[in-house]
């Protein structure tokens, strides 16, 4: 059963005829009334009392029909669909931003696209690195931007800026020097990304050089965002890290110092995506304009 021969059966009952159906599909009469044959011989019954000058069902050509149109509708929809997006005039881009997007300027990403496809839908997911390489492998999601390190099984990586990370303190004291990795593992730390803790692609660096100093990095207070750290940080509680991107940023806090770590940190933001499946045109325009955006700020920032 091909959906050329529900077609042609479908617009035969709609029009009446072998020939208004040819006509409408734009075939000749004899190729329509052969596909609705083919299809009573796969199903080993007939579609339509013959004889008359209308075509006329049979009991076994009405219980086909509605689901013959359901298939027909189906595909059109579809095909329409698929076309839209194709000229960025409809369908939906699905597109993953880092949770501190709005530091680099990915928060104007879904109003540059809008003014330039104003038809299409936009799924902007902000999450952690971690969750956004899982989501993109799975096809929850198109594509998306991920800080590196990640698990890269079943993606397509491409690093687009990196960002150089900060230890941030109150205290201008253990701001002076680069810092060891053993100092900071001595520092009463304020760490953010408490849900994905050391599964958070910043953390997992700076537990990489842990393990190879022999110490072990064991923070004072975990919390969410960087912006509840940087507070602490500012009232003395503790010190954290941050990119270049969020210190050069206007929230942060005013009195707080940094220095480079001795072997310096870097967050590397990448656009990851499935590998061997194409990104639809609407998220390939998304992805490019995020890309731009990440060079544009790279550029001011001297990264």
């Amino acid at each position: 059963m091909t959906l050329n021969q529900l077609r042609a059966f479908v617009e035969a009952e709609r029009r009446g005829s072998f020939t208004a159906a040819a006509q409408a599909m734009d075939m000749a009469q004899a190729s329509a009334s052969e596909l609705v044959r083919r299809l009573e011989t796969e199903l080993d019954a007939e579609l339509f009392v013959r004889g008359s000058r209308t075509l006329t069902l049979t009991s076994a050509g009405q219980e086909l029909l509605p689901y013959a149109q359901q298939s027909v509708e189906a595909a059109d929809h579809g095909t329409r669909a698929v076309r839209s997006l194709g000229s960025l005039g409809g369908g939906t881009a699905t597109f993953g931003v880092l949770r501190n997007a709005d530091y680099y300027l990915l928060s104007n990403l879904v109003q540059l696209f809008h003014a330039r496809y104003p038809s299409v839908r936009v799924r902007l997911v902000g999450q952690n690195s971690a969750e956004t390489a899982a989501a993109v492998a799975a096809g929850r999601i198109e594509a998306g931007l991920v800080v590196l390190p990640i698990d890269d099984e079943g993606l397509a990586v491409s690093p687009l800026l990196r960002d150089e990370v900060f230890y941030v303190s109150a205290d201008n004291e253990r701001t002076r020097a680069p810092v060891t990795i053993e100092a900071f593992s001595r520092a009463p730390l304020v760490l953010y990304d408490a849900h994905y803790g050391w599964q958070d692609p910043t953390r997992r660096q700076i537990a990489e050089r842990a393990q190879l100093a022999g110490v072990t990095v064991d923070p004072l207070i975990e919390l969410e965002h960087v912006e509840a750290a940087l507070k602490l940080v500012a009232a003395g509680v503790g010190d954290t890290i941050a990119s270049r991107a969020v210190v050069a940023g206007p929230t942060f806090p005013a009195g707080l110092h940094t220095a480079s770590f001795d072997e310096p940190l870097y967050d590397t933001i990448a656009l990851v995506r499935r590998r061997g499946h194409p990104l639809s045109r609407a998220t390939r325009e998304l992805a490019r304009i995020a890309e731009d955006t990440l060079r544009e700020i790279g550029a001011g920032l001297n990264l």
